[in-house]
């Protein structure tokens, strides 16, 4: 396999956990007093995943509904992720941009 090839793989392992992590979380139910324990399930989930080597969670912009809880949305999301795969390094992150969960890739290196 090339360093090209290999940089891709690492690239979409990285993309499907991101989107798993959105997926997966989406619509849960999030007040302030349950937001650290949120971010913690979702960091050692997306951590449990093969070629993980960190995940990064933070919630923010967490409303009150008339029943005193928000449901989670991409948009209250903010991700670092970081997989090595073949010997290649690949940080990504999600936030919220112009309103809408932007997911990225930030950098890929060799290991």
């Amino acid at each position: 396999m090339t360093d090209e090839e290999k940089a891709r793989e690492a690239c979409f392992e990285t993309g499907i956990k991101l989107g798993a992590l959105y997926h997966q979380f989406i619509g849960t139910p999030v007040s302030e007093d349950s937001v650290a324990s949120l971010e913690e399930a979702v960091e050692e989930a997306v951590g449990s995943q093969r070629y993980v080597v960190d995940a990064d969670v933070s919630v923010e912009g967490v409303e009150h509904n008339r029943f005193g809880y928000d449901e989670l949305e991409g948009t209250m999301l903010d991700v670092r992720v970081t997989v090595e795969k073949d010997g290649v390094r690949v940080e990504a992150t999600m936030g919220e941009e112009d309103g809408y969960p932007m997911m990225r890739i930030d950098g890929v290196r060799d290991v």
